[in-house]
């Protein structure tokens, strides 16, 4: 058995709008299975898609404004590609942010719900990545994160110092998973969150089982009575392990 990275999951007071947002951001498609969710994907794929990491857009009452702990990154394949894309998004509602960045090639936005991404400089890297360059988290401790990470997902590690952990899908696609060393970083939240969905699916509760061995533990959001299980990594970063619908 194994588990897949998914989707990328908001929470957003509109999620129908925000959906239509990260869909015309990565040029993928648009559609809701039922009231407050919202799925952003690329156009004619069937989900999961092995090649992309999903946006699942969940509308909640009052969503708080945080400063939050994950974040995405967008791919650029030159200097034209990156001004056309932060006008285009601009233009979609986008607005500067500064968040210390200082002067550095990327540039950092929030969506019109106020989650902050960037949008990258070329980089050969990131090059077959697709529109989503990488999921960024930010931790303490990047080496005990890529550690727990790589084992829950079988994902390679491309690199890691004390300060910042590179993995990737073994299957060399999709975007990368970043862990960057933060300063008080326990004072950031979880607006957004990660889902993982077991391969086969009915491999749910053997896989939760295996993530506590790893020092994943339970974590109660209210979630009720729902097919899919909350849990929290080493660092009390919240996740999903799905389950059959």
């Amino acid at each position: 058995m194994a588990l897949e990275l998914v989707e990328f999951n908001f929470k957003a007071r509109d999620d129908s709008a925000l959906g239509r947002f990260w869909a015309a951001a990565l040029d993928w498609g648009v559609s809701s299975g039922e009231p407050g969710a919202t799925s952003v994907r690329p156009v004619g794929s069937a989900w999961p898609v092995p090649a992309a990491v999903c946006i699942d857009v969940i509308a909640v009452p009052d969503p708080e404004t945080v400063n939050d702990r994950a974040h995405l990154e967008l791919a650029t394949t030159s200097a034209a590609h990156h001004a056309e894309l932060v006008a285009r998004l601009k233009e979609l509602g986008a607005t500067p942010v500064d968040v210390g960045q200082g002067d550095l090639p990327w540039t950092v936005l929030a969506d019109p719900e106020g989650n902050v991404f960037c949008i990258l400089e070329p980089r050969e890297s990131y090059r077959d990545t697709g529109p989503i360059a990488a999921v960024v988290v930010d931790c303490a401790d990047p080496r005990a994160m890529a550690r727990f990470w790589g084992e829950a997902m079988d994902w390679t590690l491309h690199e890691v110092t004390d300060d910042h952990a590179l993995l990737r899908s073994a299957k060399g696609v999709g975007p990368y998973l970043e862990f960057l060393r933060t300063p008080h970083v326990k004072d950031r939240w979880n607006h957004v969150h990660l889902d993982l969905l077991p391969y086969p699916v009915d491999g749910q509760a053997a896989e939760v089982a295996r993530l506590e061995g790893l020092g994943a533990t339970h974590a109660d959001v209210g979630q009720g009575d729902v097919p899919w299980k909350v849990l929290a990594d080493l660092e009390g970063n919240q996740f999903c392990v799905l389950g059959p619908a």
